[in-house]
């Protein structure tokens, strides 16, 4: 006798309302990702690859290249999602004017704050996971002190013994020594200062010299080596290592000063060498970007040669062939068949995972992309934000006009084909450089006497 099909699972008010508001506004819901993922199996695989490796002691840099809207930011949250199934520590960050990799005013110690507000564990998967990481590390060795019968500041200074000897490990080291003593003291001021000083929150060498005894803070020279030796640590702490997530790289391509972009594309140049080198320990590195920032000769990571030749993609990789070992992870489209799957997941989230609720029936689905279809082609299944964000719309309408049919509603959706706002270049002049520009003058070259 056959076993009876699984019955379809039933979602919280509060994941399903997350889920269908982040839509509606065309943004990614934080929760909720297996309710709406589909396809793209291939690429899932390859990242759980990395996993693996990172959990390892191994290291990973990726691009995860695609077209505007097409779904980069929420295949990344995705991954998150998965690598902290695996056990590592995760963080995101979006680049903006304010917050890059390199810099001079402040610029990447800000994007450094942001990625340590956003630290998340599998316990924590909403961010301000931190103080629990360090927390968990001085747990864990007063437990193995107390089964050795030694005291907790041996195992303590023995464990961060390997920290030391990296760039800005003595004090990294010190820092957490201090967050010990606040715990084992009990002073709160202690431990906050500890976790302040992690998460580049001191502005000053001074105050963070007689708050914890250190000389050195978090700023815009130290970035990266920061997050290498925070993702040694919380392989201290009994993680798998450290996932980094940074988005929206179109803020380096839009970089309207020739020097600032090529500074921040000779960081990225660091980041990449440390993850194809295996150099750095438990670190994964992931990019969100389009074809233009990737490939783009005159503005992109193209622009300087040596990532060109880095991430330049597999030659026999061609007619239909992929390759989804190297750098650069290019996603594949959703099909026509996808896209339909994808419907059929949000009519059923919309309805709280209840079929009997369903507002619309199959048939409504298939005439809704015949639809989408006639206004855009095949952009829809491509490009899908835009379409996802009118069925959604759809069903809102329907749910709160009962008397109306779908099939006169249908009529009124308007489907826009996605359009890239970000490839307009802005002006930079954070740096401290003036008013140069692309082609190197100054400002006041156009003066006429």
């Amino acid at each position: 006798m056959s076993s009876p099909a699984p019955k379809p699972a039933r979602l919280r008010s509060k994941d399903r309302d997350t889920i269908i508001n982040a839509l509606r506004s065309g943004v990614v819901p934080r929760v909720g990702f297996q309710h709406i993922q589909v396809g793209r199996a291939d690429e899932i695989t390859a990242f759980t690859d990395d996993v693996r490796r990172i959990a390892d002691g191994g290291a990973a840099v990726r691009f995860v290249i695609g077209e505007y809207g097409a779904g980069k930011t929420f295949f990344l949250n995705l991954m998150r999602s998965v690598a902290a199934e695996h056990k590592l520590v995760t963080t995101a960050a979006d680049l903006t004017p304010d917050r890059r990799l390199q810099a001079s005013g402040g610029q990447a110690r800000a994007l450094y704050s942001e990625l340590m507000r956003n630290i998340s564990t599998r316990s924590a998967p909403d961010g301000g996971a931190l103080p629990g990481v360090v927390e968990r590390f001085v747990t864990s060795a007063v437990q193995e002190a107390t089964a050795a019968g030694t005291a907790p500041d041996t195992v303590i200074a023995r464990r961060l013994d390997a920290l030391s000897e990296n760039v800005g490990g003595y004090d990294f080291a010190q820092v957490i020594a201090a967050y010990w003593r606040g715990h084992d003291t009990g002073n709160e001021q202690l431990k906050s200062d500890a976790i302040r000083w992690l998460r580049g929150e001191f502005s000053t060498r001074t105050d963070a010299r007689a708050a914890l005894g250190v000389r050195t803070i978090v700023d815009d020279n130290n970035f990266y080596d920061q997050l290498k030796l925070l993702a040694q640590f919380v392989r201290l702490a009994g993680f798998g290592g450290l996932m980094v997530c940074l988005d929206e790289m179109v803020n380096l391509y839009k970089l309207g000063h020739a020097g600032a972009r090529k500074s921040n594309y000779e960081q990225v140049l660091r980041i990449v060498n440390d993850g194809l080198q295996g150099t750095v320990t438990g670190l994964g590195v992931y990019f969100g970007g389009t074809p233009e920032l990737l490939m783009d000769t005159r503005r992109g990571l193209y622009s300087y040669e040596a990532l060109r030749s880095r991430l330049a993609e597999n030659a026999f990789a061609v007619g239909g062939l992929v390759d989804h070992t190297g750098p650069v992870l290019r996603l594949a489209s959703l099909t026509p068949e996808d896209m339909y799957l994808l419907l059929e997941k949000l009519r059923h989230v919309y309805a709280g995972g209840d079929p009997d609720q369903y507002l619309v029936p199959d048939e409504a689905l298939g005439a809704f992309m015949g639809h989408c279809s006639d206004k855009v082609g095949d952009a829809y299944f491509r490009t899908p934000r835009n379409t996802i964000k009118e069925f959604v719309n759809l069903l809102a309408v329907l749910a709160q006009n009962p008397g109306v049919r779908w099939e006169d509603t249908l009529s009124q959706v308007s489907v826009a084909a996605e359009s890239n706002p970000d490839l307009v270049p802005f002006e930079d002049d954070a740096d401290g450089l003036g008013g140069i520009d692309e082609a190197g003058d100054d400002e006041l070259s156009s003066l006429r006497i």
